[in-house]
């Protein structure tokens, strides 16, 4: 009895429940040993006694699962940075301002304010440290960027990630957290000292290369956007990507092309075998050939960024090709497992990464549902058959993404499938006309009309998702789903293709079982959406109040529209399923019930006799003594809200503080929720 002949899908399920339970549970790494080490002694006793007994067990099977998510939490624990004594948090003293030594390890995309960097911190004073950390460097006039692997000096405050203060918001320390990213600093240019270095990390080397293409493509003169576009295609790199660009070819539903995936790796793989095909006929050629399939592969992966999209499909390609390459027998699901086995010992919370998971629930759902929608109809003309498959695997795609895509993005783009037919048969002579451009770029090939052909193929290319986007009526935003419908929804689309395939008795039941799962969790949606409550949420120099009845939110603020709010009412409305929202002026006082609510804006006004408010919302910095304030009308709770000046609300902190009296700043707790 061999753990190899337990399948390999079932391993990695129970890896992966593992890494689960040590993100949700915090284990030291003593307890994880122990665990992980006990399960392995007991597995190798379980072995040796139905080895002498010369008959399977139960418990030899039951002992591999347990073993291997002692595995999975054991890996969890071991790669998160914080438990290693040499990471900077061991060290780090808030109450002072550390000298720090840092190595530029990610370039991220850039706003109007700062350009931001994910860095390696180094030392911590005089102590040797570890971790990472993101860095916002100060937009100025000189504008200067730093670049990968550079090591700079700074004094400078480590300041806790920023929270999430409105409902529905996107949690961005919680993204970072899983990065394993715990502060950030700010600094400028000024209070940067560079140290000469000439040690490179891979990354560096990466980082170098890039740059080397990018300066030899500016040769060709393409435009700002065609040279965004090959970044991402070719490099994986979609730092230079405008908004607009990018929020277009989400519309059109082929977002994916931007990402290096499967395709790009898949592409690049034929064309690989296919050049090194002569080294087949040397002794053993076979292997020689397979070991510089795999250089040649995650060298470009490593190029291309690591990211969770392309080291999924560089390592399941790698699979495929020592499988291919030494004849072995290959089964997808069995490739796709282990892919994915071998991806979390190495990067455990790639399980968390949206890409990741967008990209094996996109491969899986091919592989099962394509076969299905394929053999409805088989068209005898080629062409045809090239694009109905092409739909087939299109529309297959989209079953397997929709419900994690719609609880991420809220959106779905309704033309996705004329979009996909046009771009995925020109995908593949794309990438391949800019392999070549590339190549021609780095041999110094003087401009010619390959590269305006490939230029204006590019615009062409963004013209047409444009288009695409710019139906409006067939976007359909601020879907609201949660995580009990996602986890429904896939339980209804296994039982509908398990129905589909086999039609018996069991598999019927599993499909009503299905629905009626589905049907229960949009039950506890509607028992859950907010009937009535009351919200002040935060947002700088202005308030914006939110009060809900019904599933209808009354939205009131301090200027003469809403547009200045639009991503904070949106987040609420799809987070709580609201689905009629309508604006009113801001009132002075509000009856919540029984509890009352008084708002003070800087006019100071706040006498009122006729009741004492249970909440005091103070608004736009009123000049007032608030020692008065609560002896005159003695409130429960005083809030204030993003459009007080923070010396203010310093002031007011520190005597409700004295008074005992619970105080609220929205800047710093989020928004205060009165449900009545």
């Amino acid at each position: 009895m061999k753990i190899l002949n337990f399948t390999i899908i079932k391993l990695t399920l129970c890896l992966i429940a593992g890494i689960i339970i040590a993100y949700l549970y915090a284990f030291s790494i003593n307890l994880s040993l122990i665990l992980a080490i006990t399960g392995l002694v007991l597995l190798f006793i379980s072995y040796v006694i139905a080895k002498n007994q010369f008959q399977k067990t139960i418990w030899f099977g039951l002992l591999s699962y347990l073993t291997m998510i002692c595995i999975g939490i054991l890996t969890a624990t071991l790669h998160n940075p914080i438990n290693s004594k040499h990471h900077y948090t061991k060290t780090l003293d808030e109450d002072s301002i550390p000298k720090t030594t840092f190595r530029i390890r990610e370039v991220l995309k850039s706003n109007h304010y700062y350009n931001k960097y994910i860095v390696d911190i180094l030392e911590l004073n005089t102590n040797q440290v570890s971790g990472k950390i993101l860095l916002n460097l100060q937009k100025d006039s000189i504008n200067n960027k730093l670049h990968v692997d550079d090591i700079y000096i700074t004094k400078t405050e480590f300041k806790n990630l920023p929270t999430t203060l409105n409902p529905g918001q996107f949690n961005y320390k919680a993204y970072l957290h899983r990065k394993y990213i715990y502060h950030q600093f700010t600094v400028n240019n000024n209070e940067l000292l560079k140290v000469q270095s000439k040690n490179r990390t891979i990354f560096g080397y990466a980082d170098i290369l890039r740059k080397h293409i990018n300066i030899k493509l500016q040769a060709y003169h393409f435009k700002p956007e065609e040279l965004a576009i090959i970044n991402a295609l070719f490099l994986g790199q979609k730092q230079n990507i405008s908004e607009e660009v990018y929020s277009t070819y989400a519309n059109a539903g082929v977002i994916h092309i931007l990402a290096v995936s499967g395709l790009h790796v898949g592409i690049i793989l034929m064309i690989l075998n296919f050049i090194l095909k002569p080294i087949e006929y040397l002794k053993y050629g076979n292997i020689y050939k397979t070991l510089l399939l795999l250089i040649l592969l995650w060298s470009f992966a490593i190029t291309a960024g690591l990211s969770a999209s392309v080291t999924r499909a560089v390592t399941m390609f790698s699979v495929l090709a020592i499988a291919i390459n030494l004849k072995r027998p290959t089964n997808i699901y069995n490739t796709l497992a282990l892919s994915m086995f071998i991806i979390l010992l190495f990067k455990p919370l790639f399980l968390f990464d949206v890409g990741f998971q967008l990209s094996y629930l996109a491969v899986l759902s091919i592989v099962t549902i394509d076969p299905l929608l394929y053999n409805i109809w088989t068209p005898k003309n080629k062409i045809l058959n090239f694009y109905w498959h092409t739909l087939t695997v299109t529309i297959s795609a989209q079953i397997g993404i929709i419900p994690i895509s719609l609880y991420y993005f809220h959106q779905f783009p309704g033309l996705f499938f004329i979009s996909n037919l046009v771009i995925i048969p020109l995908l593949g002579f794309i990438l391949g006309f800019g392999i070549l451009i590339i190549f021609l770029a780095l041999l110094n090939v003087p401009s010619s009309i390959f590269n305006t052909g490939f230029g204006y193929l590019i615009s062409l290319l963004n013209q047409f998702i444009s288009w695409i986007a710019s139906q409006d009526q067939f976007v359909f935003k601020d879907i609201p789903i949660n995580i009990f419908q996602v986890f429904a929804s896939y339980c209804l689309i296994i039982a509908g293709i398990l129905l589909y395939k086999t039609k018996s008795y069991h598999s019927i039941k599993l499909f009503l079982v299905g629905i009626i799962g589905l049907q229960m969790a949009f039950i506890y949606t509607s028992l859950h959406i907010p009937h009535r409550e009351f919200v002040i949420f935060h947002e700088s120099r202005h308030t914006l109040t939110g009060n809900t009845i019904n599933n209808k939110t009354i939205f009131s603020t301090d200027i003469d529209s809403l547009n200045l709010f639009e991503n904070i009412i949106k987040d609420y409305k799809v987070s709580n399923h609201i689905k009629n929202a309508s604006t009113d002026s801001l009132k002075p006082v509000y009856i919540l019930n029984e509890k009352r609510l008084i708002i003070v804006d800087n006019i100071g006004a706040y006498h009122v006799k006729s009741f004492q408010p249970d909440y005091v919302l103070l608004i736009q910095s009123p000049k007032i003594n608030l020692i008065r304030l609560i002896d005159s009308i003695k409130p429960k709770t005083i809030i204030a809200d993003g459009s007080n000046y923070k010396s203010y609300v310093e002031q007011w902190k520190t005597v409700c503080l004295k008074r005992k009296l619970p105080f609220h700043y929205t800047g710093e707790k989020g928004a205060f929720t009165i449900s009545y």
